[in-house]
């Protein structure tokens, strides 16, 4: 898509100079400022308040040396990302107030981050990026490595530099020299002289680490390269390596990384859009191609309600989209069920600016806040999705509400960008909440991305709803996969079914195993799941598991999971064939807890004689 554009076209032609490049007001145009809603004005300076005389958090070299020797990455990354949310809040501040308030503890936090021996983080500083190989202790400061939050830093130094220049000028012209020399050295110089950073999909295939990280560098080359020839050929090359990130999706638009991961693949790439769309005053506009469109949905697809989503993957249950980039991304592509998504999430978190404060996202969201905090804010409660790139379906009893039966399955394979080992896997709501869950994934550590991550347990297949046969679960590789998919969706009902047989190696003795869902959307709705298996061997060594949210009610044939006043959802059982029980996992985990709460159950439907052949079927009903 990019590349051909490329092609067809002189981006010299239509490309905007750096002085020319105006895409929102500096903090000296303070009509613009001064015109913004107050309440939105006094939420701002208020956030930047937080910071005025602010002590900034030291980073040590042992808690940067912690990921080695310990695995653990939160508590530099903690210490890191507080400087930059703290720089991000004091410039809008600033801009929105316009006193000068705030300008000395902006340059403390320029003359602290500049001063870093790597904007990175430690589970990054692997030399070159190009294998993720084994992580240095420390960072080389002689060989920069562009990873995702280097890529970050260098834009929020390049929209610092862009509102505030004439500010930090008039105390010395050192501080935006300094910007751009660091800049220039860790982003811009290697960014032109390698292809070897395994993002920019020279070499294989891409991640949301693609998009997110050209959508951070193409800020930094528009704002403070001065070199038009240098600048021409960054966008030149920021576009061809985005088609590397476009090739690996299906024309279905679905992310497989997890809904979560939207927000930073999907979500990104519309940032760069933007960006490119603002530097040629329209002219490079991208928003009637298909997959872009069907990018931009694959966000409303995966919604359950509120801020629950699918989450297959790394994805959590639990998503606080960005509402205001959703609403900008919906207008852009037209589709209204996406603004609506948008502006409902907006209103839900309208004072929510925690954690990743990006001014790339926050500058044009705070210049259409009054559109979108105008907007209508009820979700669009789509029926039906069915994703056949990734295989992933989804259905609920009524188009419009969330009341009554959800179901997600997916299909794929078992080397999916941050994969689960979850063939088959399947989740259930009633009324929007979570019944028969997806637990998601844990805070992220060294084992999270190494050689080791099967042996984490919500990686596995045993802790996903799925079987474990002779003691055998799921495998990872590309190999280990769904086969003959097939999908069907009427008024009256969906039938989604495959044969997750080829997930399992072959020492688990499957032959087959076939698993078929049926929605039906009758006067009585119901969710049947069918398992038809066929072993090399007779075995009773055959374990069905099934992660809940409640805890379950266990009697023969049937399992009662309940939230009382919300929701009472029934499953029944062949108890001739399984014998059911249950174990309580309690959630210990900063990521986990906020999400399930103190703890969460593993109902497993153990087979009672042996077997080489056999059906298990599941009817799922709300009472």
């Amino acid at each position: 898509m990019f590349r051909e554009w490329l092609n067809e076209h002189n981006l010299s032609e239509v490309l905007l100079a750096r002085e020319d490049y105006h895409p929102f007001p500096t903090a000296k145009e303070r009509d613009a400022w001064c015109r913004l809603p107050s309440d939105l004005r006094k939420q701002m300076i208020e956030y930047g308040e937080k910071y005025l005389n602010l002590e900034w958090p030291s980073l040590p070299a042992v808690r940067f040396m912690d990921f080695v020797r310990d695995g653990n990455r939160s508590r530099y990354e903690a210490l890191h990302f507080a400087r930059r949310e703290a720089l991000a809040k004091l410039v809008a501040a600033e801009c929105m107030e316009g006193k000068g308030r705030f300008i000395d503890d902006i340059v403390n936090g320029i003359w602290h981050i500049c001063e870093e021996s790597f904007w990175g983080v430690p589970a990054h500083n692997r030399k070159d990026l190009e294998t993720m190989a084994v992580p240095m202790i420390l960072p080389d400061v002689t060989k920069p490595i562009i990873d995702l939050f280097a890529a970050e830093t260098a834009g929020l130094l390049a929209w610092t530099y862009y509102l505030l220049e004439e500010q930090l000028n008039n105390i010395s012209e050192l501080i935006t020299g300094r910007i751009k020399f660091e800049v220039k050295r860790r982003i811009l110089d290697p960014y032109l002289n390698t292809t070897k950073f395994f993002w920019m999909g020279y070499y294989g295939r891409v991640n949301n680490w693609n998009p997110w990280i050209n959508s951070n560098c193409l800020t930094a080359f528009l704002l403070l390269e001065d070199d038009p020839m240098r600048r021409l050929e960054a966008v030149s090359k920021i576009m061809y390596t985005l088609d590397s990130f476009i090739n690996v999706y299906h024309p279905d638009g679905g992310c497989d990384e997890g809904t979560s991961y939207w927000g930073r693949a999907g979500a990104s790439l519309f940032d760069c859009l933007e960006q490119l769309y603002y530097a040629s005053s329209g002219r490079i506009n991208f928003y009637n191609e298909s997959i872009v469109k069907e990018i931009g949905r694959f966000i409303y697809r995966s919604h359950i309600a509120g801020d629950y989503f699918i989450n297959f993957a790394d994805g959590g249950a639990k998503v606080i989209i960005d509402g205001d980039l959703v609403y900008r991304y919906g207008k852009r592509i037209g589709d209204t069920k996406l603004m609506a998504l948008g502006s409902g999430a907006k209103a839900r978190h309208i004072s929510d600016r925690r954690g990743n404060f990006s001014l790339l996202r926050e500058l044009p969201a705070i210049f259409q806040y009054e559109e979108i905090t105008r907007a209508a804010a009820e979700p669009c409660y789509i029926r039906d999705t069915w994703l056949d790139g990734i295989q992933v379906m989804a259905a609920r009893e009524q188009e419009g509400t969330y009341q009554g039966l959800y179901l997600a399955a997916k299909g794929g394979h078992n080397n999916e960008s941050h994969n689960h080992n979850d063939i088959g896997q399947f989740i259930v709501y009633a009324n929007g909440m979570p019944v028969i869950i997806d637990v998601g994934v844990e805070t992220y550590t060294k084992k999270t991305f190494g050689p080791d991550r099967y042996e984490i347990w919500t990686m596995q297949s045993a802790y996903h709803n799925l079987p474990t046969v002779n003691g055998i679960q799921q495998a990872p590789g590309e190999e280990h996969r769904a086969k003959d998919v097939a999908y069907q969706a009427k008024d009256e009902e969906v039938i989604f079914s495959m044969d997750i047989a080829p997930a399992y190696p072959k020492e688990s003795g499957i032959c087959s195993w076939n698993r078929k869902y049926i929605f039906s959307r009758s006067d009585r709705p119901f969710i049947e799941i069918t398992d038809a298996f066929s072993l090399d061997k007779e075995t009773d060594n055959i374990t069905l598991s099934l992660m809940t949210h409640p805890m379950p009610q266990i009697s023969d044939g049937t399992i009662v999971l309940e939230q009382p006043g919300k929701y009472c959802v029934i499953v029944r059982y062949d108890a001739s064939v399984l014998k059911a029980s249950s174990e309580c996992i309690m959630i210990e985990d900063a990521r986990l807890k906020p999400v399930w709460g103190e703890r969460i159950y593993r109902v497993l439907l153990r087979l009672n004689k042996p077997l080489s052949q056999g059906v298990f079927t599941m009817k799922i009903i709300q009472e």
